[in-house]
Protein backbone atom coordinates (compact mmCIF):
# COMPACT_ATOMS: atom_id res chain seq x y z
CA UNK A 1 0.00 0.00 0.00
CA UNK A 2 1.43 3.58 -0.78
CA UNK A 3 0.72 6.36 1.63
CA UNK A 4 0.49 9.94 0.35
CA UNK A 5 -0.70 12.71 2.86
CA UNK A 6 -2.86 16.04 2.13
CA UNK A 7 -0.86 18.33 4.36
CA UNK A 8 -3.30 20.86 6.12
CA UNK A 9 -2.59 20.52 9.69
CA UNK A 10 -5.63 19.67 11.51
CA UNK A 11 -7.54 19.07 8.60
CA UNK A 12 -4.60 16.80 7.05
CA UNK A 13 -5.41 13.48 6.06
CA UNK A 14 -4.46 10.34 4.33
CA UNK A 15 -4.44 8.94 0.38
CA UNK A 16 -4.19 5.01 0.26
CA UNK A 17 -3.32 3.73 -3.11
CA UNK A 18 -3.28 -0.04 -3.30
CA UNK A 19 -4.56 -3.61 -5.54
CA UNK A 20 -7.27 -4.94 -3.38
CA UNK A 21 -7.42 -2.34 -0.26
CA UNK A 22 -10.80 -2.42 -0.47
CA UNK A 23 -12.40 -5.47 2.22
CA UNK A 24 -9.08 -5.38 4.37
CA UNK A 25 -10.79 -5.70 7.83
CA UNK A 26 -11.13 -2.23 10.13
CA UNK A 27 -8.88 -0.43 7.27
CA UNK A 28 -11.24 2.66 7.43
CA UNK A 29 -12.38 2.15 10.65
CA UNK A 30 -9.50 4.99 12.38
CA UNK A 31 -11.43 7.57 10.43
CA UNK A 32 -15.01 6.82 11.16
CA UNK A 33 -16.28 9.21 13.54
CA UNK A 34 -19.10 7.75 14.99
CA UNK A 35 -21.05 4.66 15.23
CA UNK A 36 -23.00 5.25 12.82
CA UNK A 37 -22.14 5.19 8.63
CA UNK A 38 -24.21 6.36 5.27
CA UNK A 39 -22.46 4.78 2.08
CA UNK A 40 -23.07 7.08 -0.68
CA UNK A 41 -23.00 5.00 -3.72
CA UNK A 42 -24.75 4.25 -7.63
CA UNK A 43 -26.71 1.84 -8.93
CA UNK A 44 -24.05 0.94 -10.75
CA UNK A 45 -20.88 0.61 -8.11
CA UNK A 46 -23.17 -0.87 -5.02
CA UNK A 47 -23.63 -4.23 -6.14
CA UNK A 48 -19.60 -4.39 -7.27
CA UNK A 49 -18.19 -3.12 -4.14
CA UNK A 50 -20.46 -2.65 -1.35
CA UNK A 51 -19.87 -5.92 0.38
CA UNK A 52 -16.00 -5.41 0.30
CA UNK A 53 -16.70 -1.92 1.41
CA UNK A 54 -18.35 -3.18 4.75
CA UNK A 55 -15.85 -5.40 5.38
CA UNK A 56 -13.30 -2.75 5.88
CA UNK A 57 -15.54 -0.65 8.13
CA UNK A 58 -15.96 -3.16 11.09
CA UNK A 59 -18.61 -3.09 13.31
CA UNK A 60 -20.12 0.23 13.07
CA UNK A 61 -23.90 0.48 11.86
CA UNK A 62 -23.89 1.07 7.85
CA UNK A 63 -27.26 2.33 5.93
CA UNK A 64 -26.90 2.80 2.40
CA UNK A 65 -28.08 5.34 0.07
CA UNK A 66 -28.31 3.74 -3.56
CA UNK A 67 -28.34 6.86 -5.61
CA UNK A 68 -28.99 6.78 -10.10
CA UNK A 69 -25.52 6.84 -11.91
CA UNK A 70 -24.85 10.00 -14.24
CA UNK A 71 -23.46 13.44 -14.28
CA UNK A 72 -27.17 14.29 -15.10
CA UNK A 73 -28.30 13.71 -11.85
CA UNK A 74 -25.68 15.47 -9.94
CA UNK A 75 -28.38 18.23 -9.09
CA UNK A 76 -29.67 19.97 -5.90
CA UNK A 77 -32.81 17.09 -5.97
CA UNK A 78 -30.48 14.56 -5.89
CA UNK A 79 -28.65 16.17 -3.05
CA UNK A 80 -32.24 16.78 -1.56
CA UNK A 81 -32.61 13.12 -1.83
CA UNK A 82 -29.47 12.51 0.35
CA UNK A 83 -30.01 14.88 2.73
CA UNK A 84 -34.07 13.09 3.43
CA UNK A 85 -32.75 9.52 3.95
CA UNK A 86 -30.03 10.62 6.45
CA UNK A 87 -33.31 12.48 8.56
CA UNK A 88 -35.33 9.55 7.76
CA UNK A 89 -32.75 7.06 9.14
CA UNK A 90 -32.15 9.61 11.73
CA UNK A 91 -28.14 10.27 11.91
CA UNK A 92 -26.48 12.93 13.70
CA UNK A 93 -23.47 14.88 13.94
CA UNK A 94 -21.05 12.56 14.67
CA UNK A 95 -22.04 10.26 11.23
CA UNK A 96 -19.85 9.50 8.60
CA UNK A 97 -20.79 9.97 5.28
CA UNK A 98 -18.69 7.22 2.82
CA UNK A 99 -18.50 7.95 -1.03
CA UNK A 100 -18.21 5.16 -2.95
CA UNK A 101 -17.77 6.01 -6.60
CA UNK A 102 -16.79 7.96 -9.05
CA UNK A 103 -16.39 11.96 -9.16
CA UNK A 104 -20.18 12.27 -9.07
CA UNK A 105 -20.86 10.46 -5.91
CA UNK A 106 -17.83 11.84 -4.58
CA UNK A 107 -19.20 15.42 -4.73
CA UNK A 108 -22.42 14.78 -4.05
CA UNK A 109 -21.21 12.83 -0.93
CA UNK A 110 -19.30 15.06 -0.02
CA UNK A 111 -21.45 18.37 -0.20
CA UNK A 112 -23.85 16.84 1.58
CA UNK A 113 -21.77 16.15 4.09
CA UNK A 114 -20.24 19.61 4.45
CA UNK A 115 -23.76 20.62 5.29
CA UNK A 116 -25.67 18.47 6.87
CA UNK A 117 -26.45 19.55 10.55
CA UNK A 118 -23.13 22.34 9.64
CA UNK A 119 -20.76 19.62 8.34
CA UNK A 120 -20.08 16.02 9.53
CA UNK A 121 -17.42 13.28 8.47
CA UNK A 122 -16.91 11.40 4.88
CA UNK A 123 -14.52 9.27 3.73
CA UNK A 124 -13.92 8.83 -0.53
CA UNK A 125 -13.67 5.17 -1.61
CA UNK A 126 -13.15 6.54 -5.33
CA UNK A 127 -13.59 4.02 -7.86
CA UNK A 128 -12.99 5.17 -11.28
CA UNK A 129 -9.75 6.60 -12.25
CA UNK A 130 -10.42 9.90 -13.06
CA UNK A 131 -12.15 10.15 -9.12
CA UNK A 132 -8.86 8.38 -8.13
CA UNK A 133 -5.95 10.80 -9.66
CA UNK A 134 -8.26 13.98 -9.28
CA UNK A 135 -12.15 14.20 -7.97
CA UNK A 136 -11.63 12.67 -4.43
CA UNK A 137 -8.27 14.73 -3.78
CA UNK A 138 -8.85 18.08 -2.56
CA UNK A 139 -12.18 19.17 -0.69
CA UNK A 140 -14.48 20.18 -3.90
CA UNK A 141 -17.58 19.40 -2.88
CA UNK A 142 -20.83 20.33 -5.24
CA UNK A 143 -23.44 20.17 -7.47
CA UNK A 144 -24.53 21.52 -10.56
CA UNK A 145 -27.23 23.95 -12.01
CA UNK A 146 -28.60 24.27 -15.16
CA UNK A 147 -26.76 26.93 -16.11
CA UNK A 148 -23.28 25.83 -15.22
CA UNK A 149 -21.23 23.19 -13.76
CA UNK A 150 -20.30 22.96 -10.13
CA UNK A 151 -21.60 26.42 -9.14
CA UNK A 152 -23.40 24.81 -6.03
CA UNK A 153 -20.96 23.80 -3.79
CA UNK A 154 -18.25 23.69 -0.69
CA UNK A 155 -15.09 23.13 0.14
CA UNK A 156 -15.07 20.00 2.80
CA UNK A 157 -11.93 17.74 3.48
CA UNK A 158 -12.76 14.13 3.82
CA UNK A 159 -10.74 11.99 6.85
CA UNK A 160 -9.47 9.66 3.86
CA UNK A 161 -9.40 8.76 0.82
CA UNK A 162 -9.44 4.95 -0.23
CA UNK A 163 -8.37 4.33 -3.42
CA UNK A 164 -8.28 0.69 -4.66
CA UNK A 165 -6.88 -0.13 -8.19
CA UNK A 166 -8.90 -3.51 -8.09
CA UNK A 167 -11.85 -1.65 -8.83
CA UNK A 168 -10.06 0.03 -12.66
CA UNK A 169 -10.85 -3.49 -13.91
CA UNK A 170 -14.81 -3.23 -13.93
CA UNK A 171 -14.26 0.63 -15.50
CA UNK A 172 -15.18 0.19 -19.31
CA UNK A 173 -12.77 1.71 -21.56
CA UNK A 174 -14.38 4.91 -22.35
CA UNK A 175 -14.36 5.74 -18.62
CA UNK A 176 -10.68 4.38 -17.86
CA UNK A 177 -9.48 6.62 -20.96
CA UNK A 178 -11.50 10.05 -19.57
CA UNK A 179 -9.80 9.16 -16.13
CA UNK A 180 -6.36 9.76 -18.19
CA UNK A 181 -7.44 13.32 -19.31
CA UNK A 182 -6.29 14.14 -15.84
CA UNK A 183 -3.18 12.30 -15.94
CA UNK A 184 -2.47 14.46 -18.62
CA UNK A 185 -3.41 17.34 -17.40
CA UNK A 186 -0.69 16.99 -14.30
CA UNK A 187 2.14 16.39 -16.71
CA UNK A 188 0.91 20.23 -19.02
CA UNK A 189 0.66 21.88 -15.34
CA UNK A 190 3.64 20.49 -13.30
CA UNK A 191 6.04 18.23 -14.80
CA UNK A 192 7.54 18.09 -18.24
CA UNK A 193 9.28 14.92 -17.05
CA UNK A 194 5.89 13.65 -15.95
CA UNK A 195 4.58 13.84 -19.49
CA UNK A 196 7.49 12.50 -21.58
CA UNK A 197 7.06 9.95 -19.32
CA UNK A 198 3.23 9.38 -20.29
CA UNK A 199 4.19 9.97 -23.80
CA UNK A 200 6.58 6.67 -23.68
CA UNK A 201 3.82 4.81 -21.64
CA UNK A 202 1.20 5.13 -24.40
CA UNK A 203 0.77 1.61 -25.20
CA UNK A 204 0.90 0.39 -21.31
CA UNK A 205 -1.85 3.26 -20.04
CA UNK A 206 -3.92 1.53 -23.15
CA UNK A 207 -3.42 -1.87 -22.06
CA UNK A 208 -3.82 -1.02 -18.16
CA UNK A 209 -0.45 -2.16 -16.98
CA UNK A 210 -1.09 -2.40 -13.59
CA UNK A 211 2.64 -1.85 -12.48
CA UNK A 212 2.70 1.45 -14.56
CA UNK A 213 -0.82 2.23 -13.58
CA UNK A 214 -0.09 2.26 -10.08
CA UNK A 215 2.87 4.79 -10.51
CA UNK A 216 0.77 7.04 -12.67
CA UNK A 217 -2.19 7.21 -10.08
CA UNK A 218 0.64 7.45 -7.09
CA UNK A 219 2.35 10.33 -8.94
CA UNK A 220 -0.81 12.30 -9.83
CA UNK A 221 -1.68 12.28 -6.18
CA UNK A 222 1.22 13.65 -5.11
CA UNK A 223 1.10 16.15 -7.36
CA UNK A 224 -2.57 17.45 -6.41
CA UNK A 225 -1.38 16.90 -2.82
CA UNK A 226 1.33 19.22 -3.23
CA UNK A 227 -1.32 21.77 -4.82
CA UNK A 228 -3.94 21.58 -2.78
CA UNK A 229 -2.27 22.27 0.59
CA UNK A 230 -0.20 25.06 -0.79
CA UNK A 231 -3.61 26.41 -1.66
CA UNK A 232 -6.40 24.36 -0.17
CA UNK A 233 -9.49 27.03 -0.86
CA UNK A 234 -8.13 28.21 -4.60
CA UNK A 235 -7.54 31.54 -3.64
CA UNK A 236 -3.85 31.32 -5.81
CA UNK A 237 -1.97 28.35 -6.95
CA UNK A 238 -4.71 25.80 -6.91
CA UNK A 239 -6.44 27.81 -9.88
CA UNK A 240 -3.52 25.21 -12.07
CA UNK A 241 -5.86 22.38 -11.06
CA UNK A 242 -8.59 24.30 -13.49
CA UNK A 243 -6.30 23.93 -16.71
CA UNK A 244 -8.87 22.57 -19.94
CA UNK A 245 -11.85 22.63 -17.26
CA UNK A 246 -13.00 26.36 -18.68
CA UNK A 247 -13.93 25.38 -21.88
CA UNK A 248 -14.77 21.66 -20.61
CA UNK A 249 -17.38 23.16 -18.26
CA UNK A 250 -19.04 24.88 -21.05
CA UNK A 251 -19.09 21.82 -23.57
CA UNK A 252 -20.53 19.82 -21.03
CA UNK A 253 -23.37 22.36 -19.94
CA UNK A 254 -24.29 22.58 -23.93
CA UNK A 255 -24.47 19.13 -24.15
CA UNK A 256 -27.19 18.48 -20.95
CA UNK A 257 -24.24 16.45 -19.14
CA UNK A 258 -24.99 13.33 -21.56
CA UNK A 259 -23.11 13.73 -24.60
CA UNK A 260 -19.54 13.85 -23.09
CA UNK A 261 -17.66 12.57 -19.95
CA UNK A 262 -16.29 14.75 -17.88
CA UNK A 263 -12.78 13.71 -18.61
CA UNK A 264 -13.84 13.42 -22.37
CA UNK A 265 -14.50 17.73 -22.20
CA UNK A 266 -11.26 17.93 -20.54
CA UNK A 267 -9.14 16.43 -22.83
CA UNK A 268 -10.47 18.57 -25.34
CA UNK A 269 -10.51 21.43 -23.17
CA UNK A 270 -6.71 20.96 -22.39
CA UNK A 271 -6.94 21.21 -26.79
CA UNK A 272 -8.46 24.19 -27.25
CA UNK A 273 -6.29 25.77 -24.27
CA UNK A 274 -3.36 24.89 -25.75
CA UNK A 275 -4.43 26.58 -28.65
CA UNK A 276 -5.51 29.25 -27.46
CA UNK A 277 -2.07 29.98 -25.44
CA UNK A 278 -0.49 29.64 -29.06
CA UNK A 279 -2.83 32.35 -29.84
CA UNK A 280 -1.84 34.42 -27.62
CA UNK A 281 1.90 33.69 -28.00
CA UNK A 282 2.34 31.89 -24.99
CA UNK A 283 2.90 28.53 -25.98
CA UNK A 284 5.01 27.29 -29.41
CA UNK A 285 2.85 25.20 -31.69
CA UNK A 286 5.13 21.94 -31.26
CA UNK A 287 4.51 21.92 -27.50
CA UNK A 288 0.27 22.36 -28.94
CA UNK A 289 1.07 19.23 -31.12
CA UNK A 290 2.65 17.55 -28.27
CA UNK A 291 -0.23 18.10 -25.92
CA UNK A 292 -2.62 17.14 -28.59
CA UNK A 293 -1.07 13.60 -30.06
CA UNK A 294 -1.06 13.05 -26.64
CA UNK A 295 -4.48 12.97 -25.78
CA UNK A 296 -5.43 11.12 -29.09
CA UNK A 297 -3.04 8.41 -29.00
CA UNK A 298 -4.76 7.51 -25.23
CA UNK A 299 -8.55 7.53 -27.49
CA UNK A 300 -9.91 10.78 -26.25
CA UNK A 301 -10.96 13.48 -28.41
CA UNK A 302 -9.32 16.40 -29.61
CA UNK A 303 -12.01 18.20 -31.07
CA UNK A 304 -15.46 19.90 -29.99
CA UNK A 305 -18.73 17.95 -31.13
CA UNK A 306 -20.13 19.84 -34.37
CA UNK A 307 -23.31 20.56 -32.51
CA UNK A 308 -22.14 23.20 -30.61
CA UNK A 309 -22.20 26.31 -31.80
CA UNK A 310 -18.95 28.54 -30.52
CA UNK A 311 -20.36 31.72 -29.47
CA UNK A 312 -22.63 29.65 -27.53
CA UNK A 313 -19.76 28.76 -25.92
CA UNK A 314 -18.16 31.56 -24.87
CA UNK A 315 -21.04 32.94 -23.67
CA UNK A 316 -21.41 29.30 -21.23
CA UNK A 317 -17.75 30.14 -20.24
CA UNK A 318 -18.49 33.55 -19.42
CA UNK A 319 -20.90 32.60 -16.88
CA UNK A 320 -17.97 30.38 -15.59
CA UNK A 321 -17.21 30.49 -11.38
CA UNK A 322 -13.57 31.45 -12.29
CA UNK A 323 -15.17 34.46 -14.17
CA UNK A 324 -13.73 37.77 -12.23
CA UNK A 325 -15.37 41.28 -12.90
CA UNK A 326 -16.48 40.21 -16.42
CA UNK A 327 -13.53 38.73 -17.36
CA UNK A 328 -12.21 35.40 -18.35
CA UNK A 329 -9.67 34.13 -16.32
CA UNK A 330 -7.60 30.92 -18.04
CA UNK A 331 -5.49 28.51 -17.25
CA UNK A 332 -2.86 28.42 -20.36
CA UNK A 333 0.58 26.68 -20.66
CA UNK A 334 3.75 28.40 -20.77
CA UNK A 335 5.55 25.94 -21.67
CA UNK A 336 5.04 22.16 -20.93
CA UNK A 337 5.37 21.44 -17.36
CA UNK A 338 4.18 25.20 -16.74
CA UNK A 339 0.70 26.73 -16.53
CA UNK A 340 -0.52 30.55 -16.42
CA UNK A 341 -3.68 31.82 -14.90
CA UNK A 342 -4.51 35.06 -16.96
CA UNK A 343 -7.25 37.14 -17.46
CA UNK A 344 -6.00 39.17 -20.24
CA UNK A 345 -6.65 37.02 -23.16
CA UNK A 346 -10.08 39.15 -25.60
CA UNK A 347 -12.66 37.17 -25.96
CA UNK A 348 -12.23 37.76 -29.95
CA UNK A 349 -9.05 35.17 -29.61
CA UNK A 350 -10.91 32.59 -27.33
CA UNK A 351 -13.77 32.75 -30.13
CA UNK A 352 -11.27 32.08 -32.34
CA UNK A 353 -10.11 28.75 -31.23
CA UNK A 354 -13.50 27.61 -30.36
CA UNK A 355 -14.44 28.26 -34.44
CA UNK A 356 -10.97 26.47 -34.75
CA UNK A 357 -11.67 23.96 -32.34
Amino acid sequence: MIELKVDLGARSYPILIGDGLLGTPDLLTPYIGGRQVAVVTNTTVGPLFLDQLKASLGSVAVDVIELKDGERFKTLDTYASVIDALMGKRHNRTTTLVALGGGVIGDLAGFAAATFQRGVAFVQVPTTLLAQVDASVGGKTGVNHSSGKNMIGAFHQPRCVLADTATLATLPAREYRAGLAEVVKYGVIWSAQFFAQLEGQIDALNQRDAAVLAEVIRESCAIKAEVVAEDEREQGRRAILNYGHTFAHALETLTGYEQLLHGEAVAIGMVLAADCACRHDLLDEASVQRIRNLVGALGLPTEMPDAIDPSAALTVMGMDKKVVDGRLRLVLPERIGAVRVTDQVERATVLTTLEAG
